[in-house]
C-alpha cells in the first residue's frame, strides 16, 4: 500500500475519532452539564412531558406526585403536587420544571424521579420506542413522627432530626418554620418566600442552621478525654465557678462550686469549668482530631444537595478555621460556646456514633428506588463513614449520658420502662436579654439504642435544654419507640 493512501487512512481514522469523542462528550460524559445549563430550555420543556416518579414514605404513603393538567393552550403537562403540603417540605423540596428549580430530594434524587440515570440509556429507550416515565423513591421519613416533631415545636424556630444509628436511616428531619412546596410555583412565588428574612423558610435549619451547641457539645470533648486515654470516667476535675480560661474568669451555672468532681459527674451535672478544664489539657490539636473524626469541618454525606448543607465548626467573620487557630479559645470550644457553631445534623451524627458502639453511619433519606413496574432497581445500603471512637469509650459515654437523664439535667426526657442516655444544652446568645440557643441529644433504649436525636429551638427567652429542647426529644423518641 502506498504511503499517501495509508496516509489518508489514518487521517480519515483519527477524524472519526475525534467525531465520536466530540458528540460522545454532550450525549454521555457531559451530559449533566449540558441538562444543567440554564440557557437550554429544551430539556425543562421535555421534562414536563414526564410523569415524575413519586416520593413516599417509609410506610408508603406519598409525598410528592406528578399530576396532569392542561396549559391554556390545551397542552397536556405533568406538576407536581405535594399531598402532605408544609409537613414533608424541607426533606422533599419542591420541583419547578419549567423554571428548572429543584431542591432536596427532588433535586438529589432527580436523575432517579426524572428517570435519566444516562443520556445513552434515554436514547435507547427512544429508539425503542418505550415513553419515559420516573422511578419512586421510597424515603426513611417516618410520618407520625414527623408530625409529633412538627406539633411539639408549636411555631417556635427550631430543628429536629432523629437518625436510627445502626444503619442512618433518618427518621425525621423538622425545619421550623417550613414552607408548603405547592405554593412555590413559579420563580416569584419563590423569590417572596427567599425575601421573608425574619422567617427564613426555606432555610433548611437541621441541615443550614449554624448554631452554639452549648453543652451538648461536651460529650464530644468527654469523648475526646476518653479515647486519648488522658482521663477516665472517674478522673478528679477543677469544679470551682470562677475559674480563669484563657484569661478571663468561667463560671458555672448559678455560679455553682464543686468539690473535686469526677469526670462522669462534671456531665452528669454540665459542670462548666471542669470541661474548659479537659479541652486546655487536651489541647488544640487532640480536640481538632476527636471533631474532625465525628464529621466536623465536612459536608454530611447526606444524599441531599452539596448547597443545602454546611459544615460544623469554628467560624471567625463566617469563615471557618482550624480549632488551632489563635483566634479560638479552646477552654470555652470544650464547653460548646466560643466560636463553636454547629448544625443539628451534626449534634445528631454525634449522637448517633456514640450510640452505633463508636461507628458513625452515613445518614440517608432514601430507602430505595422503584420503576414503574414496581420492581426495586436500587436499594441504599447502610454504610459505615468514620469510626471516631472505641467501642470501650462509647460504653463509657453511653453510662455517663445515662446518668444525665436518671439523675442529672436532662431528666425531662424519662421514658416509661426505657432507659434514654442524653446531654442538655443552653446555649448563651444574648447575656443581657437573656436569650439562649436550648438543646437536647439523645438516644434510646440506652442498651440497645433504636433512634438518635437532635433537638434545638432558636432564641429562646430565659429558655434551658432541659426544659425547652428534652420535652420536644422526649415526645419523639416516645413516638419512634412505640
Amino acid at each position: 500500500m502506498s504511503v499517501p493512501i495509508v496516509r489518508l487512512f489514518l487521517a480519515i481514522v483519527v477524524l472519526f475519532a475525534v467525531l465520536v469523542a466530540w458528540t460522545s462528550r454532550w450525549s454521555i460524559f457531559e451530559a449533566d452539564d449540558l441538562r444543567a445549563n440554564t440557557l437550554d430550555k429544551r430539556p425543562l420543556f421535555a421534562a414536563l412531558q414526564v410523569k415524575r416518579g413519586a416520593i413516599r414514605a417509609a410506610d408508603g404513603s406519598v409525598l410528592a406526585r406528578s399530576v396532569r393538567v392542561r396549559t391554556r393552550s390545551g397542552r397536556a403537562i405533568y406538576e407536581r403536587d405535594y399531598p402532605t403540603g408544609e409537613l414533608f417540605g424541607h426533606p422533599v423540596g419542591y420541583a419547578n420544571l419549567l423554571s428548572g428549580q429543584l431542591s432536596g430530594l427532588e433535586r438529589s434524587r432527580n436523575k432517579e424521579l426524572s428517570g435519566t440515570t444516562s443520556e445513552l440509556n434515554s436514547i435507547l429507550d427512544q429508539l425503542q420506542g418505550k415513553r419515559r416515565a420516573g422511578n419512586t423513591v421510597v424515603t426513611t421519613l417516618d410520618p407520625e413522627a414527623q408530625q409529633i416533631a412538627t406539633d411539639a415545636l408549636a411555631g417556635q424556630k427550631g430543628a429536629v432530626v432523629a437518625i436510627e444509628p445502626s444503619t442512618g436511616a433518618v427518621k425525621t428531619l423538622v425545619s421550623s418554620p417550613g414552607y408548603d412546596p405547592n405554593v412555590v410555583r413559579d420563580a416569584a412565588a419563590l423569590r417572596e418566600l427567599n425575601l421573608d428574612d425574619e422567617n427564613a423558610p426555606l432555610l433548611d435549619r437541621v441541615t443550614q442552621g449554624a448554631y452554639p451547641p452549648g453543652s451538648t457539645f461536651k460529650v464530644v470533648t468527654a469523648a475526646a478525654a476518653l479515647d486519648s486515654g488522658e482521663f477516665t470516667p472517674d478522673s478528679t476535675l477543677d469544679g470551682r465557678s470562677g475559674r480563669v480560661v484563657s484569661g478571663f474568669p468561667l463560671r458555672n451555672d448559678f455560679d455553682e462550686n464543686f468539690d473535686s468532681p469526677s469526670l462522669t459527674t462534671a456531665l452528669t451535672l454540665s459542670i462548666n469549668t471542669a470541661f474548659a478544664q479537659l479541652g486546655e489539657e487536651l489541647g488544640k490539636e487532640t480536640m481538632g482530631d476527636y471533631m474532625e473524626r465525628f464529621g466536623f469541618y465536612r459536608l454530611p454525606p447526606l444524599d441531599y444537595p452539596d448547597d443545602q448543607m454546611i459544615r460544623s465548626g469554628t467560624r471567625v467573620n463566617g469563615r471557618l478555621v482550624p480549632v488551632t487557630s489563635p483566634a479560638i479559645d479552646i477552654g470555652r470550644v470544650a464547653i460548646g460556646q466560643d466560636k463553636l457553631l454547629v448544625t443539628p445534623l451534626q449534634m445528631a451524627m454525634v449522637t448517633a456514633a456514640i450510640a452505633n458502639g463508636g461507628s458513625l453511619m452515613e445518614p440517608r433519606l432514601t430507602d430505595k428506588v422503584v420503576d414503574p413496574d414496581g420492581r426495586t432497581v436500587d436499594e441504599v445500603e447502610p454504610k459505615e463513614w468514620s469510626r471516631p471512637i472505641s467501642e470501650q469509650t462509647a460504653s463509657e459515654l453511653t453510662q455517663m449520658m445515662g446518668n444525665v437523664v436518671d439523675e442529672g439535667t436532662g431528666t425531662a426526657v424519662q421514658l416509661p420502662g426505657i432507659d434514654v442516655a442524653g446531654k442538655t444544652g443552653t446555649a448563651e446568645k444574648n447575656i443581657e436579654q437573656r436569650i439562649n440557643q436550648p438543646w437536647f441529644i439523645a438516644f434510646a433504649p440506652a442498651d440497645d439504642p433504636r433512634i438518635a436525636i437532635a433537638v434545638t429551638v432558636e432564641s429562646s427567652v430565659a429558655g434551658f435544654g432541659g426544659t425547652v429542647a428534652a420535652p420536644i426529644a422526649r415526645d419523639v423518641l416516645a413516638s419512634l419507640l412505640d
